[in-house]
């Protein structure tokens, strides 16, 4: 019985340390949206589309060193990012106008991994395609939270599992 008690205390401990670290935006920080034309399948499909052919010119946000340094880099590719949008569209055959702004835009209320993030005016590059009335995708280019390469062959272990195999 003691045993027991023992590895439910431990178990307990791991879980409450365990708790995943909630990411807050810091008030310096570069936001990027980018809005779809509508909800429909192919309007959400050539929006993650945009996203995936940016993603590469995006990823170079990830090497700077300071806020300054990301605005001037996002300012320069600026024409980059208007062709970048254009010849997807092209290439989709969609015939709408899209619309790029830097600067100040307003993101609604958004919750993400448990952390509630006010409506407001933020620092922020926004594509929005067509009426952009439909779902979007958000993130953070300064600090970087955008694009950041995940690691491949991750080894998870369950120390729980250790534990238990250990003892019994």
């Amino acid at each position: 019985m003691t045993k027991k008690l023992i590895i439910i205390a431990i178990i307990v401990s791991i879980l409450s340390l365990n708790k995943q670290e909630q990411v807050k935006i810091p008030k310096q920080s570069i936001r990027f949206r980018v809005i779809a034309n509508s909800n429909t399948e192919e309007d959400q499909n050539l929006k993650k589309q945009i996203v995936n052919n940016l993603s590469e010119e995006l990823k170079n946000t990830n090497n700077l060193n300071n806020i300054e340094d990301t605005r001037s880099y996002i300012k320069k590719e600026l024409p980059l990012f208007t062709e970048t949008v254009d010849k997807t569209l092209k290439e989709n055959s969609f015939s709408k106008q899209f619309h790029i702004n830097y600067g100040k835009n307003f993101f609604p209320e958004k919750s993400y991994k448990g952390v509630l993030y006010e409506a407001g005016e933020y620092e922020s590059l926004v594509i929005t395609i067509g009426e952009g009335s439909g779902e979007n995708f958000w993130c953070v280019l300064f600090p970087p939270l955008c694009f950041v390469e995940e690691k491949k062959d991750v080894e998870y272990k369950s120390i729980i599992k250790e534990i238990i195999e250990k003892y019994f």
